[in-house]
């Protein structure tokens, strides 16, 4: 009997206290390896990532919210804000008389909002609906943005104005203070809300364009009621703006 025989081929890996018969070794770590387990754990507190993702969203948000103003899509809506209404009391006319009305309006949406929408054959009435029905949306829209603007330049520029008395006005007696109240209080944050205003507007005509002058008709019926309570909103709060006025 050869030695093979006599003794079978084994791996000589020492017992390590602990280890018995039946039981697998642990885990082997080394100083290079990756920690795990309950050491893992209690270097790593749970939550940790998911603290540090909640950080880094909250700073890309304020960073948005600064840039917002000063971005080319902020001035293609505003021009799109003072473009809707006079097109669209144009487009009720032309809606009459079987004119291209939905076309003038999709082409405004797609050019200043960047709204595709898919040119259905022929929208028929429609054209004439979502004319007469944006027409109050887009009145309240150009004059809650021209308004907001209206008190951001006014503000930034309170030393220019002619009835700047620094003397009977918040953070008086000097200019200094009086300017830096207003052009904080009243210029940067409507500048930084103003933005933000005009995006919902813009958001909730072009469901609209899309709706009544497309083919997504899904949610359309709750849009144009958004629409409506929007505008009526807009309307009452506006009562007590024009008696200050």
């Amino acid at each position: 009997m050869d030695l093979a025989q006599r003794h079978p081929a084994s791996d000589h890996t020492p017992t390590r206290p602990g280890m018995g018969p039946g039981r697998p070794p642990a885990p082997a770590t080394g100083p290079a390896g990756p920690a795990s387990g309950p050491v893992a754990t209690a270097a790593t507190p749970a939550g940790t990532d998911q603290h540090a993702r909640h950080r880094g969203a909250g700073r890309v948000g304020w960073k948005a919210i600064l840039r917002e103003p000063f971005r080319a899509v902020t001035w293609l809506r505003l021009a799109y804000l003072l473009l809707a209404l006079p097109v669209g009391i144009l487009c009720i006319p032309i809606a009459l008389v079987g004119g291209p009305a939905g076309r003038i309006q999709r082409g405004l949406a797609r050019r200043l909002l960047g709204v595709e929408v898919t040119d259905p054959r022929h929208t028929g009435p429609l054209a004439l609906v979502h004319a007469v029905i944006s027409l109050p949306l887009n009145l309240v829209a150009l004059t809650v943005s021209a308004y907001f603007w209206t008190v951001v330049v006014i503000n930034l520029a309170y030393p220019l104005r002619p009835d700047s008395d620094p003397t009977q006005a918040w953070g008086g007696p000097t200019m200094a203070g009086a300017w830096a109240v207003h052009g904080i209080g009243g210029g940067v944050s409507f500048l930084l809300i103003t933005p933000w205003v005009m995006k919902g507007f813009t958001l909730l005509q072009a469901r609209l364009v899309r709706g009544f002058l497309g083919g997504d008709r899904a949610g359309l019926l709750k849009a144009t009621w958004i629409a409506l309570a929007v505008t009526g909103l807009c309307a009452l709060l506006s009562i007590p703006v024009i008696h200050q006025l």
